[in-house]
């Protein structure tokens, strides 16, 4: 073992390192934590060549500073909210994700939350769990086809979302301030018009300072009062209390949520037991085969980098060049 790199795994959320310890064999030692905090990794990773890494942070310029060997942080999801990229830059750490794993699977529950939140699918089967048998409670419904759907940024899940809303005949609009034009049917519009005329309202963008509570008391209050809010994306994008004022308020129709802020909702929370809002725990990511592309894709960037190769999905791509690893 002394020969070989060491790879510490943070923490994890699946039953088997079969995947890891296989694509790392004979090229590292793999540590597997469960760890939530940097504190509580920090003993085992200070001398560690990698870093593998699920929901554990931040993982700050000090965090950084205490682990000089480390070549590599490899996230096994897409967002990088919790590694401060500057700092790992200067440190010469390169920083990858995993954008392409579910791609599918979130845009797939996008929708089914959207049509949920049309339909009334989830509000008419607690209506039947608790013995009633009737259609009024639900009114009113409107038709999907012909409806506008607003995308909060365009990236690759997004545009899959676009792809399936007009397969159901529905207007697509979206908002990227990184996206000018218009993409195939989808029409580029500011956020302010896209709050205005969306009858659902999408969340797509990365949690950055500059998107985190984007969706607050003010962007609540250019929706249309029948407008539907969904976030697919991070919790964080939106502002919680302001979403609480809104639904009190009524100005927007309802939500729903497959990441809210704080995660785990507290229970009790002002958002739980509500008609009009569908909340799911952060699941929309998951299938099993995006389970498996999960799992794969940060052990391999980080055997690439063992063995001197520069890695698929770097998102400092400014590291290159000056990295610990000479590559």
């Amino acid at each position: 073992m002394a020969d070989k790199a060491k790879v510490v795994l943070t923490d994890y959320v699946w039953e088997s390192l079969e995947v890891e310890k296989k694509t790392l064999s004979g090229i590292a030692e793999l540590v597997p934590l469960q760890t939530k905090k940097p504190d509580e990794f920090i003993a085992q990773a200070a001398d560690c060549d990698a870093l593998l890494n699920t929901y554990a942070g931040p993982i700050t310029a000090e965090v950084m500073g205490r682990m000089p060997k480390c070549k590599i942080i490899a996230r096994y999801g897409i967002g990088v909210d919790t590694i401060d990229l500057d700092a790992a830059t200067a440190a010469g750490i390169i920083v990858t994700n995993n954008p392409t794993y579910c791609i599918e699977e979130v845009a797939e529950h996008t929708m089914a939350l959207l049509l949920a939140c049309a339909r009334k699918v989830v509000f008419y089967d607690r209506l039947v769990r608790n013995g009633r048998w009737e259609v009024p409670p639900g009114k009113p419904m409107f038709r999907v086809a012909g409806s506008t759907l607003g995308l909060v940024g365009f990236g690759n899940i997004a545009r899959q979302v676009a792809a399936r809303a007009a397969a159901f005949g529905m207007h697509v609009i979206f908002s990227d301030p990184f996206v000018n034009e218009g993409v195939g049917s989808a029409r580029s519009v500011t956020l302010d018009t896209l709050l205005g005329e969306s009858d659902f309202v999408s969340l797509h963008p990365p949690l950055t300072p500059q998107t985190r509570k984007m969706i607050g008391d003010d962007a609540l209050g250019k929706m249309k009062r029948t407008a539907w809010l969904i976030n697919c994306s991070r919790g964080p994008i939106v502002d919680t209390d302001a979403l609480v004022r809104a639904l009190d308020a009524a100005k927007i129709s309802g939500c729903a949520l497959d990441t809210t802020d704080p995660e785990p909702l507290p229970n009790p929370h002002p958002l739980r037991g509500r008609e009009n809002v569908v909340i799911n725990p952060h699941v929309a990511w998951y299938s099993e085969k995006a389970m498996h592309g999960l799992q794969a894709g940060a052990p391999e960037e980080v055997r690439r980098v063992l063995t001197g190769e520069w890695p698929v999905n770097v998102v400092n791509r400014a590291v290159r060049g000056k990295s610990r690893c000479g590559l």
